[in-house]
This record gives C-alpha cells, sequence and structure tokens, in this order.
C-alpha cells in the first residue's frame, strides 16, 4: 500500500512476521556477543591508519580464524597421528606380553589336569 504525503509516496507494508524473526536473530546475535565483537572489529578496520588490501583477511585476523589455527590444527593432528601409532604399538605389545605370560603362567582353565587335583 502505497501513502502520498506531501508530494511523496510511501510504502505502508507490513512485515511484522519477517520483523519479528529479524529482532530474535538480532537478540540471538547479541546474548552470543557476535555483534560487540563484529563492532569491535570494524571500529579496529576503521581507526587503522592504512586501510588492509584485503579486508576480509584483516576481519578474519582479527578474529581469530587466520593461520594460526590452521599450524595449530595441523600441529594437533599430526600428534594425535603419532600418539594413535604410538598406542597401536602398545596394543600389540600387551599382547605379545599377555601370550608370553600365558605360556608361563597358564590360567586355572588353561592349567594341566594333574596340577588341579
Amino acid at each position: 500500500m502505497l501513502i502520498r504525503l506531501a508530494g511523496t509516496f510511501y510504502c505502508c507494508c507490513v512485515f511484522k512476521a519477517s520483523d519479528s524473526k529479524r529482532e530474535q536473530f538480532r537478540r540471538y546475535l547479541e546474548k552470543g556477543g557476535v555483534m560487540d565483537s563484529l563492532t569491535g572489529v570494524l571500529v579496529a578496520l576503521y581507526e587503522q591508519p592504512e586501510k588492509p588490501n584485503n579486508a576480509l583477511d584483516f576481519l578474519k585476523q582479527q578474529l581469530g580464524a587466520a593461520g594460526e589455527e590452521v599450524e595449530e590444527t595441523q600441529a594437533l593432528q599430526q600428534e594425535l597421528a603419532k600418539l594413535r601409532d604410538q598406542c597401536d604399538h602398545l596394543v600389540e605389545e600387551n599382547k605379545e606380553l599377555r601370550a608370553r605370560l600365558q605360556r608361563y603362567e597358564p590360567t586355572p582353565e588353561n592349567a594341566p589336569a594333574a596340577e588341579k587335583n
């Protein structure tokens, strides 16, 4: 619906459903601290005396989504692989030691019949 006021047309459409969803989403972002973080990063970008060539990379770096996490993730993945190999080795060693122990100290079920009496 258009309304003419002082020679200018204004749209007076009702968007209550979408406005409500927007408001809920805005509150969700505020509650999670997203709005404050983004505002802080944008202010930092604005206050830069020399603007970076890539504003998106600047934002990622400021938010902690830059290469440091990639390097840390790679280091943790390497450590995880090393620990998994070590665990596999220890499991195999444990099996071997149990088998050797079984030969020298049999369990009661595996003991010879003469020793049971």
